[in-house]
């Protein structure tokens, strides 16, 4: 029975019929999942500590695990990937069939296939309990249908569900209240912030926080302080404690964005979900229950169960559906590098660097520091797709390539299209000001494309949609903006500057020097 570091549910269909006589967990870190994307050191720790003490609970509860562990010395692995380490296991103990619960990644579950056929054994897969859709069921939805939206999914998923739903309307008369969560923290700042709920590690975690620093410490990303939930209980707390300190102004402030206040009145729970030490239903009924309570707004509630019924269940979906081909788009044909910021956070852009301190801290970025920072800005530069969803599975910790690849190649790139969404996310420097204090203690100056002082992402935003123009001419979303640019077009010595700007900016990227 075959247990992946992403799959640590006590309720894991691999183990329903768990028979003490005859059946072993098999449980195996390997050096190949920890070095084919460069990871972060505090992934390392988070997925290897969370495995152990899975492990260790498992074996409370009376299952026999086989369990590969990496140590400092690498000559001491049964194998580099789960292929050569399950070989081992097989050869020792001549299973009759191979279980497992289905895989959080397109070529893992190759290679576990391809090992079990090699072996001649039948590997049988079962459905993944963790989500509200089953694969099965979103291609139900999908199929037939023109275009894959995220609203039409997420209203058949609280209805399907009955959650914050009356009868068969939404509650408050509303689907949707992005709208109303769109506030700034104003020019004084947010002032005091709730803390986050933070996790001393125990000895288990500090030995694999010093065999990570010992064995991988030339991966990016500062190993220390690691405060994260590796555990169900501590998973638990830390949604107790956003519930009870954060939730109430998730809504109003989830795009708002602060120099240092990294983690503002978001849940930090995605790691700790995508690793599956917590149900993605607890974590919506404890919402719906601060919400029935009177504890928290419904624009908040709806909120966050949106980004947990609705936008991982969507994306999830549509990975599984459009795999193995989707990994290859590449719409707008985009070839830069990630650019070398992005690994070392190194830059005179306040925006990138602000947000980059908080992945090399912590993995971790909310969703607009991800889609309207650093997505932004690989987006207009025109970085390979699929380099920037390796960086992201590479730089946070919550990263699972079913959740990675759709929000990154598609949603953030457009390397799909317009399948995840409907327009490209590009925006000038503007956007940044409007939402953060960043510009305010930037040299750049966000309203200026050309010159010196001149913003790199307002360069490259009028550069992207120039040099992208009859891709989007007929797109209904980027009406404003062609028109825009149409405009800034007739002035041919703004064109021609702005195209030098953005061409050296480029050259930059491509050889990796400092923005």
């Amino acid at each position: 029975m075959i247990v992946l570091g992403d799959q640590l549910d006590r309720g894991l269909s691999a183990l329903d019929d768990y028979d003490a006589d005859r059946d072993i967990v098999w449980m195996a870190e390997n050096q190949t999942e920890a070095t084919h994307v460069w990871c972060h050191k505090q992934r390392l720790v988070l997925f290897f500590a969370a495995m152990r003490h899975h492990r260790d609970d498992l074996r409370e509860r009376g299952y026999e695990v086989w369990y590969h562990a990496l140590e400092a010395d690498a000559r001491h692995d049964s194998g580099r990937d789960f292929a050569a380490i399950l070989t081992v296991a097989i050869n020792k103990c001549a299973p009759q069939r191979l279980v497992m619960t289905e895989c959080g990644d397109h070529r893992v579950q190759t290679m576990l296939a391809e090992c079990a056929e090699s072996h001649g054994l039948a590997l049988q897969v079962r459905p993944d309990r963790h989500f509200y859709c089953s694969q099965d069921a979103f291609d139900e939805w999908a199929n037939g249908r023109n275009t894959l939206l995220l609203e039409h999914f997420y209203r058949s998923m609280r209805r399907a569900e009955n959650i914050l739903m009356d009868e068969d309307e939404p509650e408050g008369g509303q689907w949707n209240y992005d709208k109303d969560n769109r506030e700034t923290f104003g020019r004084d700042g947010p002032g005091e912030l709730p803390h986050v709920r933070r996790f001393r590690p125990d000895a288990l975690t500090r030995d694999v926080i010093a065999m990570v620093a010992s064995r991988f410490g030339g991966h990016p990303g500062h190993i220390e302080p690691f405060d994260l939930p590796v555990t169900h209980d501590e998973a638990r707390s830390a949604l107790r404690d956003f519930i009870a300190h954060r939730l109430p102004l998730f809504g109003d402030y989830q795009d708002a964005l602060w120099t240092g206040r990294h983690f503002a009145y978001h849940s930090r729970l995605s790691a700790a979900l995508n690793l599956h030490l917590l149900d993605p239903r607890d974590c919506v009924d404890a919402a719906v229950a601060a919400y029935r309570a009177g504890h928290a707004p419904l624009n908040s509630v709806e909120g966050y169960v949106r980004q947990v019924l609705g936008w991982r269940e969507f994306v999830r979906g549509i990975y599984w559906h459009e795999m193995p081909g989707y990994a290859h788009r590449n719409a707008l044909r985009a070839q830069l590098p990630v650019p070398r910021a992005f690994w070392d956070g190194e830059t005179d852009m306040a925006c990138i660097h602000d947000a980059m301190a908080n992945v090399l801290d912590h993995g971790y970025a909310h969703h607009i520091q991800r889609l309207m920072v650093l997505g932004l800005f690989a987006l207009v530069a025109g970085v390979h797709p699929y380099r920037f969803h390796e960086w992201h599975m590479a730089m946070y910790l919550d990263a699972i390539d079913w959740a990675s690849l759709p929000n990154t190649l598609g949603m953030s790139q457009f390397g799909d299209g317009g399948l995840v969404g409907t327009k490209p996310y590009c925006a000038s420097g503007n956007y940044i000001n409007k939402m953060s204090n960043y510009c305010k203690n930037c040299r750049f100056h966000y309203k200026h494309a050309i010159g010196d002082q001149a913003c790199p992402i307002t360069t490259l935003y009028w550069d992207f949609l120039d040099r992208n123009l009859d891709a989007f001419r007929d797109n209904r979303r980027l009406v404003f903006q062609v028109k825009n640019l149409e405009k800034k077009r007739e002035d041919a010595d703004f064109m021609a500057a702005l195209r030098d700007r953005a061409r050296e900016l480029k050259r930059r990227i491509e050889a990796q020097e400092f923005l």
